[in-house]
């Protein structure tokens, strides 16, 4: 049982949104089996690839957490995706590399992210799949036209322009953008902007859907038994359910396919096999394994298990990128964005902010992909800006022109005329 709530909730954004499982009552194509994505040949190629990087980074970030979390694999590829097409040479080849494509790959990655932007958000009516993206560009600086269109062609980003040296202004907007669009579950991403930031790129995934077979409320035991990761025995609400659910082992893992509304979704439950630890798990998973491991899952009765719980993380991720094989990026000597802008010099960072509530209805889940794009001294503004902000007590005058003569004087302290 070790850390086994910290792993099936990093996995259901991840193995949910390929499933193919039988459909319930709400079947629209009348299949009688969940729709599933149109991909080229090309695409479906790097359907695998794609889920290769989600198993790396999931066990990069398992190998980097000590606590509970939830990531979402699939917002990081549109992220990257979006920073991709703003870089060239080494900068871009490393960036193909870690999500999974050959260098220079850049118009397949392109071709994938659009086909899952507007195919998977359409496949269940029972679920609510929304994904959304923007670029958020410092005023007074501009990115290559070629650039912004590509993000509006195959990601459907947002762009527009802020007065990032208004701080505080600027992080409420973007702020709203990450509450709005992930249904209020992370309504902030950033305290404030950095005026040396050129521009901010955003993903926004939200997930909620119910269970194809609900767990009865009746049967969720309020203080039911769980050993945590430290092998200390702690009560956790745990619901359950007695259903014919899709199953398999191996001398690994064992894992339980629950589906979500007609079986388009899915989350995958997976705990080790006995004499075996998560982190055993974590580094067996890859993308051929896991394919040939739900190729062979067979519908059996089981009787489920599940902690009701909410879950929230939030993960700075350059040192981690880095580490799988993108460094260039993160590099102001080094790194090629010239793509993006003449103005733009490297990531200065990548982050995600991820959460899930999982009840006896379904599940709910949210996640913010966000990276910053330093500036350089080229292509900026003419003048140097000067900040000024009075957000503290203050003398003011009023004078006359001509003269110089002195109207009025007072001070500002915010106190009133206490």
């Amino acid at each position: 049982m070790k850390r086994f709530s910290l792993f099936f909730t990093a996995m259901v954004m991840l193995l949910g949104l390929f499933s193919c499982q039988k459909a319930g009552n709400d079947d629209p194509f009348g299949s009688g089996e969940a729709p599933v994505i149109d991909l080229t040949t090309k695409s479906a190629e790097f359907v695998q690839k794609g889920n290769d990087f989600a198993f790396r980074f999931l066990e990069k970030v398992d190998g980097s957490q000590s606590k509970d979390y939830v990531i979402s694999p699939l917002s990081m590829q549109f992220l990257l995706g979006m920073i991709l097409n703003g870089t060239a040479g080494a900068t871009a080849d490393e960036i193909c590399r870690v999500l999974g494509y050959g260098a220079g790959e850049t118009a397949a990655v392109n071709a994938y992210c659009q086909a899952m932007l507007e195919q998977l958000p359409n496949l269940d009516s029972k679920t609510t799949l929304a994904i959304a993206n923007a670029l958020v560009v410092n005023s007074g600086w501009s990115l290559n036209a070629d650039y912004v269109s590509l993000l509006d062609k195959y990601y459907k980003a947002e762009a527009s322009s802020l007065d990032f040296y208004d701080s505080k202004g600027s992080a409420d907007i973007i702020n709203k953008w990450c509450s709005d669009h992930t249904n209020g579950l992370i309504p902030s991403i950033l305290d404030e902007v950095n005026p040396r930031i050129l521009a901010y790129l955003l993903d926004a995934l939200y997930f909620k859907s119910e269970w194809e077979k609900p767990f009865p409320k009746e049967g969720t035991r309020q203080k039911a038994a769980f050993t945590t990761g430290a092998g200390k025995e702690v009560t956790v609400p745990m619901m359950y359910n007695r259903e014919h659910f899709l199953y398999n082992v191996n001398e690994t893992l064992r894992a339980v396919r629950l589906p979500y509304g007609n079986g388009a979704f899915s989350m995958t439950v997976i705990l080790p096999s006995e004499g075996k630890t998560l982190s055993d798990v974590i580094g067996y998973l890859d993308e051929e394994k896991w394919r040939a491991f739900t190729g062979a899952m067979e519908e059996v009765l089981v009787h489920v298990g599940l902690p009701k719980f909410e879950t929230q993380s939030f993960l700075d991720l350059k040192d981690l990128l880095a580490g799988m094989g993108m460094p260039t990026a993160f590099d102001g000597k080094k790194a090629d964005f010239s793509p993006m802008s003449p103005a733009a010099s490297h990531l200065d960072f990548v982050k995600q902010k991820a959460v899930i509530k999982v009840s006896e209805e379904g599940a709910e889940a949210a996640a913010v992909s966000i990276g910053a794009v330093e500036t350089n001294s080229i292509g900026g503004p003419s003048e140097q800006i000067v900040v000024f902000h009075a957000d503290h007590p203050f003398l003011y005058l009023i004078t006359e022109s001509s003269t110089g003569a002195l109207l009025f004087a007072g001070k500002f302290t915010g106190l009133g005329d206490e």
